[in-house]
């Protein structure tokens, strides 16, 4: 091929790469604003379903709408107004427990971990290792550990701010679904359409029956450990409630998680026992078996049909991408690609 004006050539390559680099600055820069919006859509697709179901129950749209929202909100604030003095007035019952074990001398974990190690690694040189880590303790740069402190609390304040954008987000995004999805159609020509909103009735669907499967799920989780742990005596049931309510969200590795923590809470000394500890565990392990087998496949079978080890890859894949949101949404973008997979791709295959 004769390049007649490389000059030419050269600037429309350079142009183009200029502008693929300033799209690649963009996107990273508005990365938050798109996280916010990604959420939004996210959950207010699992609301859908709910609006739909009201709306079938001959109430107009605006008034299935307005219901749903202030019904989750109401749900959020109780939960908040119950649970929250709760959980702040048995984490100072923690904190103390701990202060009063330290104090009393009835706790050394310094003095446990150097007997554990000398016995365990007796050609270790046990002393010189804790001579190493007091100096490094003592090398460390405190101011720079409390700015880091800072750093922390103003990432708290800004995920609660994040979750304000995101709930009005999500409003916004329910109240206009319709709208959306209509403005998304007349993107497509009209020998298409038909189909295309076929199959993106079908993918909306599948991710509001995922959001509302996952949210019960953890429901289900929460409700069991707050009555099971109350049960068994163990330490702060609300709170550890709650942490199996929220891990439970998590796919794959959420239950097992939040177990995991759970039953070290168990063995804090003075506050659970080995044998409370244990009976957790057995519970726990007889409930993710439940869950696995029972609940989630009948739960979740309406929602998405996906292969075990597709759900494995995708969840991976989303984490490493997006994090724990990437994790939430990639089952539900994995069940779309296998339902365009399934009715687009094969279709045209078979056809040639």
């Amino acid at each position: 091929m004769k390049v007649h004006n490389p000059f030419r050539v050269a600037f429309v390559g350079t142009l183009g790469v200029g502008l693929g680099l300033l799209l690649i600055g963009s996107i990273q820069t508005l990365s938050t604003i798109l996280l916010y919006v990604g959420t939004a859509l996210f959950l207010s697709l699992g609301l859908d379903p709910v609006v739909a179901w009201l709306e079938r129950r001959k109430l107009p749209r605006w008034a299935a709408v307005l219901i749903t929202i202030l019904a989750v909100l109401a749900a959020f604030a109780g939960i908040i107004l119950m649970v929250i003095p709760i959980i702040v007035q048995q984490i100072s019952q923690l904190v103390e427990a701990i202060q009063e074990l330290v104090e009393g001398g009835e706790w050394d974990p310094i003095s446990e971990l150097r007997d554990w190690m000398t016995a365990q690694f007796p050609q270790l040189q046990v002393d010189e290792v804790f001579q190493y880590v007091q100096e490094w303790i003592a090398s460390l740069d405190y101011g720079a550990i409390g700015g880091g402190l800072i750093a922390i609390g103003g990432a708290i304040l800004g995920g609660f701010a994040g979750a304000f954008i995101v709930l009005i987000l999500t409003i916004y995004f329910t109240a206009s679904t319709p709208s959306l999805k209509r403005a998304v159609y007349q993107l497509v020509p009209a020998s298409k359409r038909e189909r295309f909103i076929d199959l993106g009735e079908q993918i909306t669907d599948s991710v509001g029956y995922y959001v509302i499967g996952q949210l019960s799920l953890g429901v289900i989780n929460g409700v069991l450990s707050a009555i099971f742990l109350t049960i068994i005596d163990a330490p702060f049931p609300a709170v550890l409630a709650v942490i199996a309510f929220f891990f439970s969200l998590i796919p794959l590795v959420g239950t097992l998680t939040g177990s995991t923590i759970i039953v070290l809470t168990c063995l804090i000394p003075g506050l659970g026992s080995p044998t409370t500890a244990l009976i957790a565990a057995i519970y726990y392990l007889i409930y993710m078996q439940i869950e696995a087998y029972v609940i989630s496949p009948r739960i979740m079978g309406r929602a998405v049909a996906v292969p075990g080890a597709v759900v494995v890859i995708a969840a991976l894949a989303g984490g490493s991408l997006l994090g724990l949101l990437g994790a939430l949404v990639a089952i539900p973008v994995a069940a779309s690609v296998l339902i365009i997979y399934r009715q687009v791709v094969i279709p045209r295959q078979n056809e040639r």
